[in-house]
């Protein structure tokens, strides 16, 4: 297959291969940093997405791993080398830009290019790789054209090409789907998806989409106010959030006020007078091992409760109140004596309405502290 994969040759490991060391950036004027005492360690190959609410930091991050920020202090090594101060040409970055931009008088093929020209590579050395990089996005043959005759999934992939052309030993990719409709999104996030696996190359992605970044993630920094609020795979942070920020930011969620029952087993649900005694399948680090009557969330995924005819063990009986068709299920709100939130169920049919009981699985109910202090500096 040639040169095609060179870029892909570095394995994931466990080895630091780009970190970041403190990072902190305030901008001239403002009263907080932009980015506050930022620490993570990246693995060759490693996919890793920065995600948070809109000024979270999350692109000012990336920018300074770019070099287009210099930091206000901390450090950016790659591979063992200190790049803090390096110029962005220096490090051999590839950076894809929220608008793409990609030059309207150029074509596919010069767009492509010119990052390569810049690195004054032979004539051959940039044919090879504009078509190797154009293979690689699926726009071979498209090479003559120009920004405004292609549609926005297309731009967005002569941006990847571009950025692919040179090599990168570290692609940075700055909200890349969040100008593309809905559908074109989606269709355009799996090739992405596929792309990024065979490629290898250590990815740092940018985005506000959860769905975004479960999907594309060996790993998710997830961020608020300028700092780490949690670190770990998708799965881990979705199934098991530290904090009530997280459990909500992943993803709907259900969060019912309770109190421990003090065994690491059970939690006591109550409102109103109202009270309901669950198995909890798992608790994090701010609740385990609490003593009874501690104060703590518990979190339910609507796609993980269930719709049940007969009461039972972790089971809550309520009233169907909503149905909202979300085209893959319908999204049930179900009205509970006592709680102030009606409880959101996913499933495929549409329900019956009248009584129900819900069913919280204790495999899937998860515990965190009710007090949430992810965004305090």
């Amino acid at each position: 297959m040639g040169q095609r994969h060179q870029i892909g040759k570095r394995k994931v490991s466990d080895s630091p291969f780009l970190s970041l060391d403190g990072l902190c950036l305030r901008y001239p004027g403002a009263p907080d940093d932009a980015v506050s005492d930022m620490s993570i360690n990246m693995a060759a190959g490693e996919i890793v997405t920065f995600l948070g609410p809109s000024g979270c930091g999350k692109t000012s991050a990336l920018r300074m791993i770019a070099g287009l920020e210099r930091p206000t202090a901390g450090a950016v090594r790659l591979e063992g080398d200190d790049i803090t101060r390096w110029p962005p040409e220096r490090r051999q970055m590839g950076l894809v830009f929220q608008n793409y931009a990609l030059f309207p008088h150029m074509t596919v093929a010069e767009n492509v290019a010119f990052g390569l020209q810049m690195r004054r590579a032979s004539k051959s050395e940039i044919a090879t790789a504009i078509a190797e990089s154009l293979e690689l996005v699926q726009l071979s043959g498209l090479d003559d054209r120009r920004p405004d005759q292609l549609s926005g999934g297309q731009q967005q992939r002569v941006a990847l090409a571009r950025a692919i052309a040179i090599r990168p030993r570290v692609l940075l990719l700055d909200e890349p789907l969040s100008n593309l409709d809905a559908g074109l999104r989606e269709s355009t996030r799996e090739a992405l998806r596929a792309l990024l696996r065979e490629l290898r190359v250590t990815t740092v992605f940018v985005t506000h989409d959860q769905s975004e970044a479960l999907a594309f993630s060996n790993r998710i920094v997830l961020m608020r106010g300028g700092r780490i609020v949690e670190t770990g795979p998708p799965a881990v942070l979705y199934r098991t959030p530290r904090t009530r920020f997280a459990a909500e930011f992943l993803g709907a969620a259900n969060l019912l006020r309770a109190r421990s029952e003090g065994d690491g087993k059970h939690a006591t649900v109550e409102s109103n007078g109202a009270s309901y005694r669950l198995e909890v399948g798992s608790w994090s680090e701010g609740v385990r091992g609490g003593e009874a009557g501690a104060p703590m969330l518990l979190v339910g995924r609507p796609c993980d409760l269930r719709l049940q005819a007969e009461p039972g063990v972790n089971r809550i009986g309520g009233e169907v109140a909503d149905d909202v068709f979300l085209g893959d299920c319908h999204r049930v709100s179900v009205r509970v004596e006592g709680l102030a939130e009606p409880l959101r169920v996913d499933i495929r049919e549409r329900p019956a309405s009248g009584r129900c009981f819900v069913e919280l699985p204790a495999t899937v109910l998860h515990a965190v502290p009710e007090t949430d202090r992810s965004h305090e500096r």
